[in-house]
This record gives C-alpha cells, sequence and structure tokens, in this order.
C-alpha cells in the first residue's frame, strides 16, 4: 500500500511540474477592474506566472475546505469531549464505590466477590 501511495505521488509531481513547465507565461491579475479602479482611485495589479495562479488557487481552495470542515466538525468534537468527561467521572465514582463496598474485607475475598458479580 506504501508503495501505491509513493507511486501516486510521484505520478502527481511529475503532472504538476509538466503543468507549471508549459504554463510560465505571465499573466496580470487585478484587485478590480480597470473602470471600477479609475472610479475607485487605486488599482492594484500583479503580474505572476500562470501556474503559480493555477496551483496558489488550487492551495487556496484545499486549505478553505480543510478549515471549513474544521469548523464545521466543532460540535462533534465538543460533543466527544464532554461524552469522554463524564465517562472519567463515571468511572472514577465506579471505583469509588467498589472501595466503599469492599471496605474492611479481605483483599482476596473482595476479588472473589467481584468476580461473581459479573
Amino acid at each position: 500500500m506504501r508503495y501505491l501511495r509513493y507511486a501516486f505521488l510521484g505520478a502527481l509531481a511529475i503532472i504538476l511540474v509538466s503543468v507549471s513547465v508549459a504554463n510560465r507565461d505571465f499573466v496580470t491579475l487585478r484587485l478590480v477592474p480597470e473602470d471600477l479602479a479609475g472610479v475607485l482611485g487605486f488599482n492594484f495589479a500583479i503580474s505572476l506566472p500562470l501556474f503559480v495562479v493555477v496551483l496558489g488557487g488550487i492551495a487556496a481552495g484545499v486549505i478553505i475546505g480543510f478549515v471549513w470542515e474544521w469548523l464545521r466538525e466543532h460540535k462533534h468534537r465538543k460533543e466527544a469531549t464532554v461524552k469522554h468527561r463524564e465517562v472519567r467521572k463515571l468511572e472514577r465514582e465506579v471505583t469509588k464505590l467498589k472501595d466503599k463496598t469492599n471496605e474492611g474485607k479481605d483483599e482476596v475475598l473482595a476479588i472473589l466477590d467481584e468476580a461473581t458479580a459479573k
């Protein structure tokens, strides 16, 4: 399975490098359209190779997706934490009750009573 993953990553790397080499032409990215920039009074533009724009867009999409899922799953993580705390509290209570019922008894007899109770 590990070799299959390495083969997939290698093929992906070859594809990304070939796309990057094929799209080295520069493109201009503008913050706002030229007509609107004249009205607003500022015009921010940057020239980047096309592969940087494409790969940057993919990377930004992946990061936004991860953050979106992390925020969406917050309620599930919170519920799991609450349940985990409740289980730990109940386990401590059971241990305390076992110690209280076996108080004053011989350890061997307490173990036997506990085994027969199950």
